[in-house]
């Protein structure tokens, strides 16, 4: 878009800028590649995958890998294939919701954190503090146990376990920001402190939050599989990566390739989240040139 004025482009927004700088780095690129694949992969799971990930097969039990069964065949006669297919669903779907759930539950926390501060502060970051004492995978474990199994509940566990992560960070991005010169600005001219919050500090804290999230669907992910594995998360029949994993370590000597798939799965979907999220971080850092 040219200046009406002097014919010249006008300067690129600060969007526009990080996406030219993640451009130039071939991981982040590969690992968005990877992702917009897998979610391609789920939306259209009906159409890609050969078979029913749930119809059974009693003459087509534990088949190696073959022209009929790409990735051979479960305990049952499953086609691997089309649960590896279908589990990716149940993953990504993890991944999001819950991490929309802490991104909704830790921002206004760390947003009043910050912005507030005194014992508003104070209380806030003691119980976020006490939070993160307890190893996240441990704290969804128990809130998933505690709710029951089912992979909705453990979306919530997931979301919940992760939401301190996201109270810590905009807590300080709050800090920092509150203190420049258009925030000051800002309260100078008599904005009430509620327009100053989400007009011109929020605004301003959501680069890292953007790369924190993309991390985080990551770690989402390989919680929804562990617990799965666990029997806490997506059940029987319902494809699951975890699930077919606790299947599976009963017959890595006779049929390996039931648990080689869905670990390749999460290995290639998290891999992709954490290439992405480090291009982000370098694209999204207003330093970079």
């Amino acid at each position: 878009m040219a200046d009406a004025d002097d014919g010249l482009p006008a300067p690129a927004g600060p969007w526009q800028r990080a996406w030219r700088r993640l451009r130039r780095r071939p991981g982040a690129l590969l690992g968005l590649a990877v992702v917009l694949g897998f979610v391609v992969l789920a939306l259209a799971a009906s159409w890609i995958s050969p078979y029913d990930p749930v119809a059974t097969s009693w003459s087509d039990i534990r088949k190696a890998p073959s022209a009929a069964h790409w990735f051979g065949t479960d305990e049952i006669g499953r086609d691997v294939l089309a649960r590896v297919v279908f589990g990716t669903q149940a993953s990504l779907l993890a991944g999001v919701v819950s991490v929309s759930i802490s991104l909704a539950l830790g921002v206004p926390i760390g947003l009043a954190a910050g912005f507030a501060g005194g014992w508003v502060d104070g209380v806030i970051s003691r119980v976020t503090d006490a939070f993160l004492a307890c190893p996240f995978l441990i704290l969804a474990i128990a809130l998933a146990a505690f709710l029951g199994p089912s992979l909705t509940n453990a979306m919530i566990a997931i979301g919940v376990s992760a939401t301190p992560i996201f109270v810590r960070l905009t807590r300080g991005q709050v800090l920092n920001v509150k203190v420049e010169d258009y925030v000051e600005a800002a309260r100078a001219v008599g904005n009430p402190p509620w327009r100053i919050a989400f007009a011109h500090v929020l605004p301003n804290v959501t680069a890292p939050l953007i790369v924190q999230a993309t991390l985080a669907i990551a770690a989402a992910v390989i919680a929804e599989a562990s617990l799965s594995f666990l029997g806490l998360g997506q059940q029987p029949p319902a494809p699951s990566w975890g699930s077919m994993l606790n299947t599976a370590k009963n017959y890595v000597d006779n049929a390996p390739w039931m648990a080689i798939w869905p670990g390749l799965a999460i290995f290639v979907l998290v891999l992709a989240f954490n290439l992405l999220g480090d291009g982000l971080r370098d694209a999204l850092d207003p330093r970079q040139r």
